[in-house]
């Protein structure tokens, strides 16, 4: 169910990538054939310069192992120790023992004012345009500042909402078929909340009374995007209802995120290619026939053209390419219109981070969530200036149009490398002014992104999700979440263990072997130099996700007999002491998502720790840690999306205020 709504099953289709260039399966196989050198050479140390400032690499202390008492927890999740959450296939938010808690907001919650209250059976696409949309994803959580007033005590919440689930959203027999549509095309954007600190340390709500919300935003499918950058206005972006080819509205499937240095808001669109339709009887415009198959773009959309024609692939053959973007938005300026970058490309982003250089420029990292996709990263052309002016505000939020553009490729050392798995470079495809592409301008670079790096053989991936730098020790941490056809369509190394994986069928049933990586990996890159503008970089694999007890995982040469089962990384976050936190999405071990900590550094570098665990059908987004380390912050995720759940046959009621689930975000602390 969760690969129909979300990607159009996108595993069932042809690979888009269809060159010959390498697979990082390649160099993995080479990296895992030599972890015993790893394994002396793991515990690294390092610093980065961000904002002028060095940070020493810290560790956080081993948790206790399961069925062992933890000692007594501190309200710092990053030095906490607490017994591991088990696995398990509870329909709640299971965290450790000493820890809690709260659901911030739900599905339909009022966010601006005038919204209703929410009726799942009375729902109306004007209602979704004023209520927190369907399937909340990314989580950014900024200070609220008020020159006049004291306001420690408030925060900024924004939340992408990435895709809907009909069968589960509408009770039978209530709403007419384009009812049901037009509710969920409002469902899908982004929200801005205002939030206050809860009673207890580390624990937050909403502000409800929305009259007094100044900031509350509701981002939906006809808000109105502002397109910039050198592709801005090209012949292939404009439209019946957009002859300039600059102003977009909406933006779809928006998954992973990240909030700049400057205070901003990255989302990324991700899935775009599924919501175009291609009514029976009509041709797709032979222009696009490449771009549209690179990208997935078949036509078997979701039926909006029957209330949008923009989604008539035949009518708009130029919509598609408005979507595939990453949106800037301030959530600081409500007036202000989000802005869609076409100088950072046009692929299915995950999302996108940024880390300055040590000139001050910035570097968006971010991953083409596909099989055999890739990893790519942006550097401004100028640099960011520091300090809370109106000016210095409107200078950084131009960084993003202006730069260069730059795909990956992974080359593994071989075995006489004892301290990194492999050397990569970063392959310029274009700035503002130059293609670097042969046969392509800077514009078709950008609103072709897929085509132009294929033609310079960068490394596929698997599915790269989630990229970021890490802010304490200056390295970049990609979650490659799976790729069920490694060893089949994708052909295997032959010194790659991984064309088949261990999985569970459900909790305490017997690992079995299943075709292709199941599990995912998170890779570690080093920029030359601890300068997020180096052109190569060194590269590990840090974690083989799985369960311990199978032959093919790896924990950084942690002892595995220690570590919690992980499969399918997703998305990856860092609290103040550098330790990596990840959440996963399609668990292959039988247990429900869930939410680790796993040091990056010293003698527990590779101690994967599981310390929460989401909802029956659930996927554990976000995740982030905020003040002082005291708040964990998820996004829930698809709660109830079970093969065969209907809204009158649910597989789960979480949150459990009603006969129906609502993806929500809830925020974990410590229990005082």
């Amino acid at each position: 169910m969760t690969c129909q709504y979300r990607c159009g099953n996108a595993c069932d289709h042809p690979e888009p990538n269809r060159t010959g260039h390498g697979h990082v399966q390649d160099e993995i196989a080479k990296a895992v054939a030599r972890r015993s050198v790893l394994k002396g050479a793991a515990a690294g140390s390092g610093v980065m310069v961000l904002g002028g400032t060095l940070a020493a690499a810290a560790v956080a202390p081993a948790a206790a192992e399961p069925g062992v008492a933890a000692r007594p927890v501190s309200g710092d999740l990053a030095t906490a120790a607490f017994t591991p959450v088990r696995p398990n296939r509870r329909d709640a938010v299971v965290t450790p023992s000493g820890f809690d808690h709260d659901v911030v907001i739900r599905w339909g919650d009022g966010v601006v004012a005038g919204a209703p209250a929410f009726d799942a059976r009375r729902q109306s696409p004007e209602a979704a345009k004023q209520q927190f949309g369907y399937n909340c994803d990314y989580v950014g959580v900024l200070p609220l500042r008020d020159a006049k007033r004291d306001r420690k005590d408030r925060s900024l919440l924004v939340v992408n909402h990435e895709y809907t689930d009909e069968a589960l959203m509408f009770p039978e027999g209530v709403y007419t078929d384009a009812e049901i549509t037009a509710i969920a095309m409002a469902n899908h954007g982004m929200s801005v909340v205002e939030i206050r600190r809860g009673s207890r340390a580390g624990s937050w709500r909403r502000v409800k009374s929305l009259k007094k919300t100044r900031y509350n935003r509701r981002v939906h499918i006809d808000t109105a995007f502002v397109l910039d950058g050198p592709a801005a206005g090209d012949e292939r972006l404009r439209t019946s209802a957009d002859p300039s080819g600059t102003t977009v509205l909406g933006t779809l499937n928006n998954c992973a995120g990240g909030t700049t240095p400057w205070g901003t808001v990255l989302s990324g669109e991700e899935n775009f290619n599924q919501y175009f339709d291609l009514p029976e009887g009509q041709q797709r415009d032979e222009r696009y026939t490449e771009a549209y198959a690179r990208y997935g773009i078949t036509g078997s959309g979701r039926g909006w053209s029957a209330v949008d024609p923009r989604f008539d692939l035949a009518a708009e053959p130029h919509e598609p390419h408005r979507f595939g973007w990453i949106v800037e938005l301030d959530p600081y300026d409500p007036d202000a219109a989000p802005v869609k970058h076409t100088m950072l490309g046009r692929f299915k982003h995950e999302g996108a981070n940024v880390a300055l250089t040590r000139d001050g420029r910035a570097v968006a990292y971010m991953g083409d969530d596909e099989r055999g996709d890739y990893l790519y990263k942006f550097v401004s052309r100028d640099s960011m200036r520091t300090g809370p002016s109106a000016k210095a505000r409107r200078h950084n939020r131009t960084l993003l149009t202006a730069g260069t553009l730059y795909v990956a490729r992974l080359v593994g050392d071989g075995t006489e490398d004892g301290e990194h798995d492999g050397t990569g470079e970063w392959i310029a495809l274009c700035d503002e002014t130059t293609s670097f592409v042969p046969g392509m301008s800077v514009a078709d670079v950008l609103l072709f992104t897929r085509l132009a790096a294929d033609q310079v053989a960068p490394t596929r991936m698997d599915r790269p999700e989630d990229v970021e730098p890490n802010p304490v020790n200056g390295k970049v941490y990609a979650a490659l979440t799976n790729n069920s056809q490694r060893g089949s369509t994708f052909p295997p190394d032959e010194a790659n263990p991984l064309t088949s994986s261990m999985v569970r069928s459900s909790v305490g049933a017997p690992l079995t072997p299943a075709s292709g990586n199941r599990n995912g990996y998170v890779l570690e890159m080093s920029p030359a130099g601890s300068d997020h503008g180096a052109s190569t970089f060194t590269w590990d694999l840090m974690l083989v996700c799985g369960d311990p007890e199978a032959p093919e995982t790896y924990f950084a040469g942690f002892d595995k007999t220690k570590v919690s089962p992980i499969s399918c990384p997703d998305n990856v976050a860092f609290d103040d002491r550098g330790n990596l936190w990840i959440s996963t999405d399609g668990n292959a071990l039988g247990s429900n998502d869930g939410v680790f900590r796993v040091p990056v550094a010293g003698a527990q570098r590779g101690n994967v720790t599981q310390f929460l665990t989401v909802p029956r059908g659930a996927e554990a987004c976000g995740p982030l840690l905020t003040d002082a380390n005291r708040s964990l912050w998820v996004a829930v995720q698809h709660p109830g999306e079970v093969d065969g759940a209907t809204f009158e046959d649910q597989a789960s009621t979480w949150p459990h205020t009603d006969d129906f689930p609502r993806p929500s975000v809830v925020v974990a602390f410590r229990d005082r």
